[in-house]
This record gives structure tokens, sequence and C-alpha cells, in this order.
């Protein structure tokens, strides 16, 4: 696990804690060029500059965020924010759907909106490729 990751998750109530560690490697695995660091105190995984996916501690449990999650056309998430992001919120380690996990994150791949230059376009977000 990423050193930086690793004491992040260090830093989390030991609940929190467990549901991280058990996340962390599924989601290095299934982004294994991503660049992943703190941001904005989120674990987060970045494709060419771009966040992809990340968590946080929440008072209601482990939140998985997944930036562009609102387009993969998945129940199991729920919008957040005002533009495409989705989450789901772990509460315990031993129940995360890996096969669920692998398949979000399979689509966040492929399926991004480009918030690197969100900035830049004044608050407009565009497709990343053909999807």
């Amino acid at each position: 696990m990423n050193s930086d990751i690793a004491a992040y998750n260090d830093l989390m109530r030991p609940d929190h804690r467990a549901i991280a560690d058990a996340v962390a490697p599924l989601i290095a695995q299934s982004l294994p060029q991503a660049e992943v660091k703190v941001w904005h105190r989120t674990a987060v995984w970045f494709i060419a500059g771009n966040p992809i996916v990340g968590y946080a501690s929440r008072r209601m449990g482990l939140q998985l965020l997944f930036w562009s999650g609102q387009s993969f056309d998945e129940p199991g998430l729920r919008a957040t924010g005002s533009f495409k992001a989705a989450e789901l919120y772990l509460t315990d380690a031993m129940n995360i759907n890996t096969d669920e996990l692998s398949r979000w994150l399979a689509k966040a791949t492929t399926i991004q909106w480009d918030y690197k230059n969100i900035v830049k376009r004044k608050g407009v977000l565009e497709k990343i490729g053909k999807w």
C-alpha cells in the first residue's frame, strides 16, 4: 500500500481504518496506472491528473466516492454534489461487495468526466474518451 495512504488510514478510527485497509488494495489492484495521494483530506486515485475514486472517513461510515459515478448506471451508488459524482457509505469491512466494487472500478477507468480542467472550463464538465 502507498505509504501516504497507509499513514492516512492510520489516522482513522479503528472501524473505518479496517474498511479503508480492505478497500485500498482493491482500488490499487484495479487502477495500477493511477497516481494516488491524499487530496483535500481524502485518499484519491488519479488517472492523467483526473480524480477517479477516493475515500474518506465520515460520520456515517467510510465514504467511497467515484467522481464520474453518476454515469455508471449502477443502483448501488447515490448521486452526490453538483457534478457527476456518486458515493457509497461502507460501514463494515466484512460487508464489502468486492464483485460490485470491481465492476465500478472497471467502469471508472473508461467512464470519466474531465474534472482536471473544470476550473479552466468555468465549471463545465466534458466527457473523456468515447463511452
